[in-house]
């Protein structure tokens, strides 16, 4: 019955046009970051003098940035890096979320208070201003390059999760009191049974739809720290430091290609995961109206 309900579902969501073309805007963006640098022979980013600012040639498709490395290279290097602080802070976000959610909204009582209080706490900070205290303080403390990209994925799980963990309370609250629950009483089930069994299976859906969802804002988020020189340093290439690195006015009139590829890639992949996002939430939320 429930694989019934998937492939019911599967056809919906290829019924619905724009969201499929969302998810195959996505699957080229990612295949594109992960195997497209393996075919090129510019992946060392040697620095290149001679070449500095060149604009786009036959050579060097996008052109070649301030130290003479490839545009086009660097570009699908740093997808790799936004890409994944996306999807890993995503899947931190959503574990810690459901995790807490779930404990809140089962067992009620001082662990539910305690949870749903510090993430008040966390919600009443407006999540930028929080991100760019703790970018600072990585940059007092001089944390090495190598390890910022962790740090960063830890920081946006650490802004995402409470949201998370109020949506998921409400919804166990709510499928608490049902009687397939009380049915799980009568018998004398144990209580990971209950939820492991029972409970977070039906959340599955509203999870992938969340997940989908927040992978977009985590890529923004990163792009923005990165930007303003709190995230992910040079020479570890992301979006939006490669942004950062054409900051000046000659930079933005004579060179554009140094600054449009990176924000394009922003734009065309955020925008896409917020399609099939919807997409997903369309078919797999049944309070949607279809």
């Amino acid at each position: 019955m429930a694989s019934s309900l998937w492939r019911q579902s599967f056809r919906r969501l290829l019924r619905n046009k724009l969201a499929v073309f969302g998810l195959i805007v996505v699957v080229i963006m990612f295949l594109a970051c992960f195997l497209g640098p393996l075919f090129s022979p510019y992946t060392n980013g040697k620095i290149n003098m001679a070449m500095m600012n060149k604009a786009p040639s036959l050579k060097h498709w996008l052109g070649t940035d301030g130290l003479g490395r490839d545009v086009l290279t660097r570009v699908l290097q740093a997808g790799r890096i936004s890409l994944t602080v996306g999807l890993a802070s995503m899947v931190l976000s959503v574990a810690i979320g459901t995790l807490l959610g779930a404990i809140a909204g089962y067992y009620r009582g001082i662990a539910d208070q305690i949870i749903m209080r510090i993430s008040d706490l966390l919600l009443t900070i407006p999540h930028l201003p929080l991100l760019f205290i703790f970018g600072a303080l990585l940059s007092e403390w001089k944390v090495p390059t190598g390890s910022r990209m962790y740090i960063v994925m830890l920081m946006l799980s650490i802004v995402g999760w409470p949201s998370l963990a109020r949506m998921i309370r409400g919804q166990m609250l709510s499928l608490r009191e049902r009687e397939f629950m009380q049915a799980t009483v009568v018998l004398g089930l144990r209580d990971r049974r209950k939820l492991f069994n029972h409970l977070l299976p039906n959340l599955i859906p509203l999870l992938i739809v969340i997940a989908t969802l927040n992978i977009g804002g985590a890529i923004l988020s990163e792009s923005v720290l990165s930007f303003f020189g709190l995230g992910v340093m040079p020479p570890t290439p992301t979006w939006g430091n490669m942004i950062d690195a054409a900051n000046n006015l000659i930079d933005f009139q004579e060179r554009p290609w140094l600054w449009i590829p990176p924000g394009f890639s922003i734009f065309i992949t955020v925008i896409a995961i917020n399609i099939f996002g919807d997409g997903l939430r369309d078919v797999l939320d049944p309070k949607q109206k279809r």
